[in-house]
């Protein structure tokens, strides 16, 4: 009997396709890469044509002699790694480190882990597709050329440990970009006025917006101009001089990308895109079903495509129809039309079986992979459902020559609104009837004049700037989320709040770079690079050609910035604690696990403790500070400093003193209840 052998990435697919595809077929994991480039040099030969030298990543000796026995074994091997440039790449590397000559060597890709899918993709197997590993391999080369090169100046110029990147130092300069829009920023004074008004037919005052004179539009600047208009209508009739109505409609929304879908957890459900891909990636490889067995319920997570495949739109209709209705139904299905490069021409993300909806899969998912499915099953049932349509009013009515405007409007039909809403929708502030109409009179019940300043540019959260990643077309969907963890990691930039901040050491290294290496952090650069890198996979672009055409530049300004730059010296920020060794003020330094306290006498000191930032809250237990403390999983609580000899803790924040003994008196109590309620299931 013929055996044949599939290798895939994750071992969490293993036994999900091994169940799909019977006996004569034996499912391997390659787990990730299993080869790279060495981390102790360069890895890049740059007199021979800057030919890459791969090693054995290490620990993966074993996990290739267990591959090599079972490519043995087999009449043919199928690679199945992830349907991307990287999953493409990785399959060649296999068929590099393992022995396969002689042997029958497929590649297979599917966009979802089904039954169907992973049948079909056997029946549509091919050759690996070069081009797609030639666009990785440029990727990888130009990253390890430009992290290796530049961030040894920064390690020699600031401080060890810092880093340069392609892509983060691109994003790094965006963020700082807009923080220096921000610290810029002058604000400009500017008033509104809303008149409250009655009329017979509304049952609740609606509030009009002041407009100008007339037709004119006119803004309000100052005080004495507000005061002016407030005492020109004040007790003054307020005359209907115009009725619009008419309808308006609000298109279903797109199915997710990989940025959308990072954006919208990040609104939704506070998910950072991190998590948002932790979480989708449990869900694409396979969650445990009951009556279904262990089953991918989304398609490939990583994806700019809004494409959907023509059995998934008939899925899609059939379930809209019978569930609710013709009327209900898409008459279009859109695309978002776009000039960049779809990546490999996926789908959107969706779910892989209508049927299995979140409430009937509910008890089979934890807590986050329900929040996301939801978002995600939601969103694409929306994307192919009708639009929804609103009766829009607007109204303009004079007093004393100065014009006021008020509209409003409310939904007609519901369409994809009756199973999603968008994070950023609002609620309508005012309600119109049909009663009022042009010559009406309406009473006049206050007059609110409001001071106001404009606003800077928001700082960026998560969202925003994987919005300002994608539409500058800087990095690809597999890169936003490590991008972001990486300055993240390097303390390039702190998150206060969903708000991103730069750090001192952030600036320093981000104006180094600016000054140094200009187009690495030029965001025109880096996103023609990303149209290079997809010349490659197109077969239209040599991927040497690239290397060859950037290197020199890099190497010149490398040698320039070795010279030329000064030193930049970061003071560490000094803590509270005094060092009960010598006597010195500690500071807080940052390590593999977050911040640390160190006393600056090192290395004649080496006295060091633990960080804890604290809540300006004493504990009611026995006065100490309440501070911010995680759990071995990383979970935020809130503890005292005098623990272990102080018990108290809390997972929700207090305001002060009392509150946090409420806090703790309320989850105590939840305790107690739920283990009484366990403890009498347990005896029945």
């Amino acid at each position: 009997m013929a055996k044949y052998l599939v290798i895939v990435e994750s071992p969490a697919k293993v036994n999900t396709i091994k169940k799909f595809l019977g006996s004569n077929y034996e499912v391997v994991a390659s787990q990730g890469h299993v080869r790279d480039l060495p981390k102790s040099q360069l890895g890049i030969d740059v007199e021979n044509d800057f030919e890459p030298k791969y090693i054995t990543i290490r620990g993966k000796g074993d996990l290739l002699s267990s591959l090599r026995k079972e490519v043995k074994k087999a009449d043919a091997i199928y690679l199945a790694t992830d349907p991307d440039r990287e999953g493409e790449a990785i399959s060649w590397h296999l068929t590099k480190a393992i022995n396969m000559e002689g042997k029958k060597v497929y590649r297979i890709t599917f966009n979802e882990i089904t039954k169907t899918a992973v049948k079909e993709s056997l029946k549509n197997a091919r050759q690996i597709d070069m081009n797609l590993v030639d666009a990785q391999q440029a990727r990888r080369v130009l990253d390890r050329v430009v992290g290796y090169k530049i961030s040894p100046i920064l390690w020699a110029k600031v401080k060890r440990g810092l880093s340069a990147g392609r892509v983060q130092s691109a994003a790094l300069r965006i963020i700082c970009d807009r923080e220096n829009e921000i610290k810029a920023f002058v604000p400009e004074e500017y008033w509104t006025i809303d008149a409250s008004l009655s009329s017979k037919g509304q049952k609740k005052p609606i509030v009009a917006k002041y407009y100008g004179e007339g037709d004119k539009k006119v803004d309000i600047t100052n005080k004495a101009q507000a005061d002016r208009i407030v005492k020109d209508v004040k007790g003054a009739d307020f005359k209907v001089v115009d009725v619009k109505t008419g309808d308006r409609t609000k298109k279903a929304p797109l199915p997710f990308t990989t940025s959308t879908l990072q954006q919208e957890a990040a609104k939704a459900l506070n998910f950072t895109t991190s998590k948002t891909m932790r979480v989708a990636q449990q869900l694409y490889e396979g969650v445990n079903i009951k009556g279904y067995g262990t089953v991918g319920i989304i398609t490939y997570l990583r994806t700019d495509s809004t494409r959907i495949s023509d059995d998934a739109m008939k899925m899609a209709h059939e379930y809209i129809r019978s569930r609710y209705g013709e009327k209900y139904l898409n008459s279009s299905d859109s695309v978002k039309k776009d000039d960049k490069k779809i990546q490999d021409a996926h789908e959107a993300i969706r779910p892989t079986n209508l049927e299995l909806d979140p409430i009937t899969i509910k008890e089979s998912l934890s807590r986050e992979q329900l929040r996301l499915y939801q978002l995600i099953y939601k969103r694409f049932l929306a994307s192919r459902m009708a639009n929804a349509l609103y009766e829009t009013t607007s109204v303009k009515m004079d007093a004393n020559s100065h014009r006021f405007t008020v509209s409003a409007s409310k939904v007609k039909f519901d369409g994809f609104m009756s199973v999603y809403t968008d994070a950023d929708d609002e609620k309508e502030a005012n309600t119109l009837t049909s009663s009022i109409k042009t010559g009406d009179v309406l009473k006049e019940e206050g007059i609110d004049p409001q001071q106001h300043f404009t606003q800077p540019p928001a700082h960026y959260t998560e969202a925003s700037l994987v919005r300002a990643l994608e539409e500058l077309g800087i990095g690809r969907p597999s890169t936003y989320a490590p991008t972001i963890a990486v300055i993240l990691n390097r303390r390039y930039i702190v998150k206060e709040g969903r708000n991103i901040f730069v750090t001192e050491v952030g600036e320093v290294v981000n104006d180094m770079i600016k000054e140094a290496f200009p187009e690495i952090v030029d965001v025109n650069f880096t996103a023609n690079m990303e149209t290079l890198l997809d010349g490659v996979e197109e077969g239209t672009v040599k991927w040497k050609t690239i290397i060859e055409n950037f290197y020199p530049d890099l190497e010149k300004a490398v040698t320039e910035a070795e010279k030329d730059l000064d030193k930049v010296k970061i003071e560490d920020e000094l803590s509270d604690e005094v060092c009960e060794l010598c006597g010195r003020r500690m500071v807080i330094k940052y390590g593999a696990h977050g911040k640390f306290i160190a006393c600056p006498g090192f290395p004649e000191c080496k006295n060091t403790k633990p960080f804890f930032e604290k809540i300006d809250v004493a504990c009611p237990k026995c006065g100490k500070d309440i501070v911010v403390k995680r759990t071995r999983k990383g979970r935020r609580y809130y503890g005292c400093m005098g623990a272990p000899e102080c018990d108290y803790m809390t997972w929700g924040r207090p305001k002060n003193t009392e509150d946090a003994a409420k806090i703790y008196e309320k989850e105590n109590r939840e305790i107690q209840n739920t283990s009484a309620t366990k403890a009498k299931a347990a005896k029945k």
